[in-house]
């Protein structure tokens, strides 16, 4: 059952995780930004990490909004 008053603890963790997610993005714009015309294989390594450091990020900031009780349906069209 969801919890409709979240607790202070739960909003500080979601504040934190979305935070760290935005903290990630930002890390990927930067490296987008840097990027030179041919990217080569070390750039392409150091995307691929980004890229999943910020997919982790972003499931952590899920998971902490779904535990504040801000749990949401699918938001893709059919």
């Amino acid at each position: 059952m969801t919890d409709l008053n979240p607790t202070a603890d739960d909003r500080e963790t979601l504040r934190e995780a979305a935070a760290s997610h935005t903290a990630a993005s930002r890390d990927v714009e930067a490296f987008l930004r840097r990027l030179p015309a041919v990217p080569d294989p070390a750039d392409i390594t150091e995307y691929a990490a980004l890229l999943s450091r910020e997919e982790r990020a972003r499931g952590d900031r899920q998971a902490a909004a779904d535990a504040a009780g801000l749990q949401i349906g699918s938001m893709e069209s059919e």
